[in-house]
């Protein structure tokens, strides 16, 4: 309490005394024993509300004794019932329930953790990742300022996350871990990573990489198979030693079916090898048919015909066809892509039909092209032209974006013919080469792309191709570079994607140690993204016919499904819209087993260490635990601590100044009624 309120509480007392002697001792009749009954209630009561105006704040002090924290955090995964220690973990943890001595010293807080850190509410051994590095930063955060050492029960082994080897330098106080497991160092291979493509094409090789590792100490001699299905298509054997332990294959496999081809990768087990379990795992690859009827329609002959013809073609899975303008129309429906060589009159009816049919085109123009023609009968592109010619060159749009395209050093190639004149753009579009006059850049492009009303066209404004291809093989020794340079032009142009009010979004492959998602967008008819729908996904293992229904949870602008408790297997899916039965979208995926957390021998004992040695702690195993719970109570650095609380009250929060105050002007009421005064 201030001086300043002390000096405010004298006021008060003598402005009290004041006024009750005024009204009841001043010019009053009434006898000495009332005046002081009277003036002394009258006192309280102005006493009483101008304390309570005044309203001192007065200060208590509460001394308390906190006890040190214990966090305890429990591997809850499925490695630990791979070990068969999870009756151990349980009844572990049961001990430290029940030990008085330890509850007592320490405040305990029990937590698990796998894939998620969280609270203990039931020991399951049933998470499907292990995230050490979480569990022990999360923590950190929560005790980084307090007194609070750290039981880590655990076989060290982490699935997920980073390197918990690292949590050291920055975790405060001192870890604990109680190791789950074995020690003992026995013989073991395993597969330890399978990479390959997602995709492949058919009659391709694709690449595929295994690293396979091996844990002993005598020279071992193993035997690695791929096999699909029933056939084995690959075979090697290796041979493993303590010095040279791990093994890098790569190979290729050829595409011969279309579709979702799954493979299976086993090496041979060692005698009495303990763990089998990571000597096998499975991929896929999805083969697609990338076959592309390609039309190259012209009514000359000339030289880059045939450049355009060997350049695509050198993609097996691409087939182009010359034909006359009236040839082509007998096979239109089925054609992927028309090309347009030097266009004129004969072209008319091609024109009307590729309109009707919306199919995509790749104009080549140069000195032989009836531009009048083409401005008539086309409305993405024009140019008025006249009976000069022009050499140009070309260089790579450096902001190009649609899809990667290799710079040759085409501004350095020779130029290319064309009718002078300036090529205008109608559409949207992106240009691909910019146009070149004796080193000047035009504002006519030499290469665009064109999209409109979900076509795709391209145009090229010089001949002279056949000169480029030669350049760049005189360069290169050979033709890859120009033929790739093309195939991807030819690959953006044969694609022709329609926009669906429903779009689902999977892998057609799954592994079931992860979270399998699906997830959907649905738009109105101005395809804006509508969220107020329901849409259903049912999943049918071809298999068994086991069928799981359920809905898609809205996730701000998708909505999404998580099947993660499908089994293995293979499944055939449908996604359909509630109100609209019509509006569905189909699909099919395969799910893995693989376990992660059966792929481990041993537990990590060696980075457990570490992690105990770097933050002040003691290791030991389960077995011998008891001995940690009783090195904690012991150990005297481990001491609750005193603190105290200050409150700062103020007066007006004590009621017995307001009963004071009622029962002053209560007394004085009755009083003065009794006796007859007003």
């Amino acid at each position: 309490m201030t001086i300043q309120t002390l000096l405010f509480i004298f006021f008060a007392l003598l402005i009290s005394v004041a006024l009750a002697t005024y009204q009841y001792a001043y010019k009053t009749k009434l006898t000495i024993q009332a005046k002081w009954v009277y003036g002394s209630l009258r006192f309280i009561t102005f006493f009483s509300i101008l304390i309570l105006l005044i309203n001192p704040k007065f200060k208590t002090h509460n001394y308390f004794l906190v006890k040190p924290n214990l966090p305890i955090l429990i591997d809850n995964s499925e490695s630990i019932n791979h070990f068969n220690y999870a009756k151990m973990v349980t009844e572990f943890v049961t001990s430290i329930k029940v030990n008085k001595a330890l509850n007592d010293k320490f405040d305990i807080h029990y937590y698990t953790f796998g894939n998620e850190f969280k609270l203990l509410d039931s020991l399951t051994f049933n998470e499907k990742n292990t995230n050490i590095y979480n569990a022990l930063n999360l923590t950190n955060s929560v005790y980084n300022h307090e007194v609070a050492p750290t039981l880590l029960i655990t076989d060290g082994n982490q699935t997920l996350g980073s390197d918990y080897k690292y949590i050291a330098s920055q975790y405060r106080n001192a870890i604990y871990p109680i190791i789950v497991g074995d020690s003992i160092r026995h013989s073991d291979l395993k597969i330890t990573s399978v990479l390959t493509n997602r995709y492949s094409f058919l009659n391709n090789q694709f690449p595929v990489e295994l690293t396979v590792a091996y844990e002993g100490l005598l020279p071992v001699k193993t035997n690695l198979e791929i096999t699909r299905g029933r056939t084995v298509v690959h075979r090697k054997n290796i041979n493993f030693s303590e010095d040279n332990s791990t093994k890098i294959i790569a190979f290729t496999l050829p595409s011969e079916e279309v579709g979702l081809q799954k493979y299976s990768v086993q090496i041979a087990p060692l005698n009495n090898e303990k763990n089998i379990q990571n000597n096998r795992k499975e991929f896929a690859i999805e083969v697609i048919d990338e076959s592309t009827d390609i039309f190259l329609v012209s009514d000359i002959k000339h030289p880059d015909m045939g450049v355009l013809k060997k350049s695509i073609e050198t993609n097996e899975q691409r087939i182009v066809t010359v034909y006359k303008p009236k040839e082509a129309l007998r096979n239109i429906e089925d054609v992927q892509l028309i090309i347009l060589f030097q266009p004129n009159n004969s072209f008319s009816e091609l024109l009307q039909e590729i309109k009707i049919l919306n199919k995509n085109t790749f104009t080549f123009t140069g000195l032989q092209t009836d531009w009048n023609f083409l401005n008539k009968n086309q409305s993405n592109f024009s140019k008025e032209v006249t009976n000069q010619t022009e050499l140009v060159g070309g260089e790579l749009n450096p902001n190009f974006d649609y899809f990667f395209l290799e710079d040759l050093g085409f501004s350095n190639f020779r130029p290319l013919k064309t009718q002078f004149g300036d090529l205008t753009i109608l559409n949207k579009n992106e240009v691909i080469f910019d146009q070149y006059i004796n080193g000047y850049r035009s504002e006519s492009p030499l290469l665009a792309v064109i999209e409109s009303n979900l076509q795709r066209e391209a145009i090229w404004d010089a001949e002279g191709l056949w000169k480029w291809r030669a350049q760049s093989f005189l360069e290169t020794k050979n033709h890859k570079s120009f033929d790739n340079f093309m195939g991807a032009l030819i690959q953006y142009l044969v694609t022709n994607k329609k926009r669906s009010r429903l779009e689902i979004d999977f892998k057609n492959i799954y592994y079931n140690n992860n979270s399998i998602k699906i997830s959907a967008q649905y738009f109105d008819k101005n395809f804006v993204f509508n969220p107020n729908t329901t849409i259903t996904i049912v999943a049918i293992n071809l298999d068994t016919k086991e069928q799981f229904t359920s809905s898609l949870i809205l996730k701000r602008n998708y909505y999404e499904v998580d099947l993660s408790t499908l089994n293995a297997g293979d499944y055939s899916f449908s996604v359909t819209l509630e109100e609209d039965v019509k509006l569905t979208r189909t699909g099919s995926f395969t799910v893995f087993d693989y376990n992660i957390e059966q792929q481990f021998l041993n537990a990590d004992v060696t980075k457990l260490s570490k992690l105990a040695t770097n933050t002040s702690g003691n290791i030991s195993f389960l077995s011998e635990a008891a001995q940690i719970l009783e090195n904690l109570v012991d150990d005297e650095s481990f001491k609750p601590i005193q603190k105290k609380s200050e409150k700062i009250k103020p007066l007006i929060e004590f009621k017995y100044i307001l009963i004071l105050l009622i029962i002053s002007l209560s007394l004085e009421w009755f009083i003065r009624k009794y006796n007859g005064l007003t």
